[in-house]
């Protein structure tokens, strides 16, 4: 049967012209494209990232108590612009990693606080070194080291962001409590 469908594949069109046969192909691919598009966009949203009731109590709620939530400036990133690579292909292999959170939810792996917090110090090392491994370039789509106002920081920030370049450290490396910590999640992480 795999055969015989193999060859109609490869058969040459009796009814169809070559002109009918690519603008098919081109409706195809404009579709795929487009659809594709749509559901990756769909799926940097905010709304689409806490929509598992664990994001809602978990790192949704805890994000919510930080400066990256609410601040002076009144910016305010949401999850995909610190989890989610700008650029193409690492923006796919992205969301492809995601899924194992996805499934995490599906199987139960992660939906009550007590299994999060059992299992948040693996989630929070994968992405620690995953900003590492690009130098924290989520954080450097935002903050741009070379245009800080090093006179308008605390003199321990500035002793540490003029030398982030000489130093090979990223943003990541002092900056990872941030957001999502909370006294459960510290609890959780020193019990490890």
């Amino acid at each position: 049967m795999l055969k015989k469908g193999i060859q109609w594949l490869r058969k040459p069109s009796v009814s169809l012209s070559v002109a009918s046969l690519l603008g098919v192909g081109l409706a195809i691919g404009v579709f795929s494209v487009v659809t594709f598009g749509v559901v990756m966009d769909a799926t940097n949203t905010e709304e689409f990232c806490t929509s598992c009731h664990e994001m809602q109590s978990g790192p949704f709620a805890m994000i919510q108590e930080t400066s990256h939530f609410s601040n002076r400036s009144g910016v305010r990133p949401i999850c995909s612009d610190c989890h989610v690579p700008r650029e193409f292909f690492p923006k796919i292999w992205r969301k492809i990693q995601a899924s194992r959170e996805v499934w995490g939810h599906i199987t139960g792996k992660i939906d009550t606080e007590e299994k999060y917090l059992s299992h948040v110090k693996e989630m929070k090392d994968r992405e620690v070194a995953r900003m590492r491994a690009n130098d924290s370039q989520e954080c450097r789509n935002c903050h741009d080291v070379s245009r800080m106002l090093m006179s308008e920081q605390s003199a321990k920030a500035q002793q540490f962001h003029s030398v982030i370049q000489t130093n090979g450290k990223t943003c990541i490396d002092c900056h990872q409590g941030i957001t999502h910590m909370s006294s459960q999640v510290i609890e959780a992480l020193e019990k490890e």
